[in-house]
């Protein structure tokens, strides 16, 4: 079963502006007098009726899934949210921190959690259940974590179904398929190996493939490398079937990121460990260029809770849940700007984008192509930085912006979802239309024109295009995926809320789940693949 919430609109509180959850609950209550209007008749203050009844409220609280701000609103507004409920497990929590705390427990990642370790949690977090409710829900959007999802690997593909099976299919040079094989497959086939075994995230790299179940291990197949350039080092080590990583055993993985050069994890605590490219210190150690240990990644965030990281060619990006809101760190080499500072110098550690706050922007989901970033904000906006070969950025042009810049052309599109790749750019909005920039090559962006007057599908596309091509499957797009490499021909994936799959884009070595046709080498328009991830 999904973790999410169960889509109860929120209760709104026209009267009371957007604040951080800290500044809410912080807000002192004030001194009310009796003639002054309060919740029913001539009972005290702040009391309504079901104030006998406090289980009943809780019951109500819990099963209408409020969101953190709306528990820390009502706090600040009745006094009888505010003091102790007299409940187990603690008896000194308020109604609205023992609504949060139940809605805590119905998450897969905190309900295996000891009490000690969630009580560390809550500590890290901010001390409030309500800002661990908001930093588990902040995780679940931005990753699709134990929801359906598929990845357009480089050459290969992965396929994730709600249930947490595993199909496969593409390329298998190095067995990044896990079939025990290094034969291609071209249409989706189950992991057999993982029988049993439930996954909730995957990502894939060049001849490389991660996975993690719901149990927080991490299994890995393919290269046997956590840091090796895609290109240039022959004779690595082959894994052809799913392995646990044996160093990553005692850490509670969520997800995993490829780069070039390194990879990254996430623990369920928020905590980002990296394996490799610690020569000259690049990721905030020093390490042989093979080596297999996570090292936890120092500096800003080593006391910040991190919701999700997104790996580009040769930098990362950390997404930060604080008590004061949502914000983004980067690291690694800053060529083009695309770390975001204003500038192109590398950060061995990781660095606040301080641009967001000028720009009164929450960071809601963050994209590391192979050389541009993307952010989705909380209002729905768009922002991209970094290089804008093929107009990538979507600002009309071909110029790198070396600090966050909102999307004009998509000012009136309230985002929910952005994909970035090399060069290329997917933007999901709420309503599921879909709109794609960047480089046309390999027919990745899925403008397919009737006929070559009408435009060439191979085109650059320097500004937001609705994909038109989508919004004839007359299916809600929820996730878009593509090929996030600077040496392979790009595919791309859009599931739908059903959990239909499509693709289109480059599909020589299977990785579309489907045999093209003779001397065919991609296919221009999203076409459904045999296969059914809802």
């Amino acid at each position: 079963m999904d973790a999410t919430t169960s889509g109860t609109p929120t209760i709104q509180y026209h009267n009371i502006p957007d604040q951080p959850i800290t500044t809410i609950v912080a807000t002192q209550l004030p001194t009310f007098q009796r003639q002054l209007r309060h919740c029913f008749g001539d009972s005290s203050p702040g009391e309504f009726p079901l104030s006998a009844n406090p289980s009943i409220v809780l019951h109500v609280l819990t099963s209408c899934s409020l969101c953190p701000q709306d528990l820390a609103k009502l706090e600040a507004t009745c006094s009888f949210f505010k003091k102790p409920a007299n409940f187990a497990p603690d008896l000194d929590l308020s109604l609205s921190e023992l609504a949060a705390l139940d809605m805590c427990q119905k998450r897969a990642i905190f309900k295996p959690m000891t009490t000690e370790e969630q009580q560390h949690l809550k500590q890290r977090c901010g001390g409030s259940w309500k800002l661990v409710l908001r930093f588990l829900m902040a995780g679940e959007a931005c990753c699709r974590r134990e929801k359906s999802q598929a990845i357009a690997g480089p050459g290969h593909s992965i396929a994730v179904t709600s249930k947490g099976a595993v199909y496969s299919f593409g390329s298998n040079s190095s067995g990044q398929l896990g079939h025990g094989t290094t034969e291609e497959e071209w249409h989706p086939r189950p992991i057999r190996a993982l029988q049993g075994i439930r996954i909730i995230q995957a990502t894939a790299a060049t001849g490389r493939t991660m996975l993690i179940s719901d149990f927080g291990q991490v299994y890995a197949f393919g290269k046997d490398s956590f840091g090796e350039a895609e290109i240039g080092i022959q004779g690595s080590k082959m894994v052809t079937s799913p392995q646990l990583v044996e160093s990553l055993k005692n850490i509670f993985v969520v997800q995993a990121a490829i780069g070039n050069f390194f990879t990254a994890v996430l623990s369920r605590e928020g905590r980002v460990y990296t394996f490799s490219w610690g020569s000259d210190g690049k990721l905030c150690h020093h390490t042989d260029p093979n080596d297999v240990e996570p090292r936890p990644l120092l500096g800003a965030l080593e006391h910040i809770p991190v919701v999700q990281i997104a790996a580009g060619f040769c930098y990362l990006l950390c997404l930060a849940c604080q008590p004061s809101g949502m914000s983004v760190y980067s690291v690694g080499c800053g060529l083009g700007g695309k770390l975001g500072h204003g500038s192109k110098t590398d950060e061995k550690y990781p660095r606040l984008i301080e641009q967001f706050q000028v720009l009164n922007l929450q960071p809601k989901v963050v994209a590391a192509g192979a050389w541009h970033a993307a952010v989705v904000g909380q209002d729905g906006r768009i922002c991209t930085w970094g290089w804008g070969r093929c107009g990538c950025l979507g600002h009309g042009n071909e110029e790198c912006e070396s600090v966050p810049k909102v999307v004009e052309e998509l000012r009136d599109v309230k985002a929910v979802h952005v994909a970035t790749g090399d060069y290329t750019t997917f933007v999901v909005a709420d309503n599921g239309d879909v709109y794609s920039f960047g480089c046309g090559e390999s027919a990745s962006l899925g403008h397919n024109p009737e006929n070559h007057e009408q435009g060439d599908m191979h085109a650059n596309v320097l500004s937001p295009k609705l994909v038109t091509s989508m919004k004839e499957m007359n299916e809600k797009v929820v996730q878009i995926s593509l090929t996030n490499s600077v040496y392979w021909n790009a595919h791309t994936f859009a599931l739908t809320e059903s959990g239909k799959l499509y693709g289109f884009g480059a599909g020589d070595k299977g990785q579309l789940g489907v045999e093209l046709g003779a001397n065919q080498t991609e296919r221009g328009k999203p076409e459904r693949l045999d296969i059914d991830l809802g």
